[in-house]
């Protein structure tokens, strides 16, 4: 069987186009708080804790608790993901690679 190349398909990947529209790190900031919000969202259902609870644990406020599960809020802190990451049980790792 002939396989030729299509020359409509690009070798490019997704990757290569986001970066080449200057939008790779937007995109891949978005997705890592929003696994951060999923992640956290999964250890308070596993621990069957509410917003409220887990306000209380942070010592914040329930407000704070939905910016945290929001990955569209922009004033999530360290800080904060630190102490929410201890309310369950976890720790937050940051690394540059």
């Amino acid at each position: 069987m002939n396989q030729t190349q299509n020359p409509h398909v690009s070798d490019e990947t997704f990757d290569d186009f986001l970066v080449g529209q200057g939008l790779f790190d937007v995109c891949e900031e978005q997705a890592i708080k929003e696994l951060i919000a999923a992640q956290l969202a999964e250890a308070m259902k596993a621990q069957g804790l509410s917003k409220t609870a887990m306000a209380e644990r942070m010592k914040t406020s329930r407000r704070q608790v939905d910016r945290l599960l929001d990955p569209n809020s922009p004033s999530v802190t360290l800080a904060t993901l630190r102490r929410a990451a201890a309310a369950v049980g976890r720790t937050l790792r940051v690394e540059l690679s």
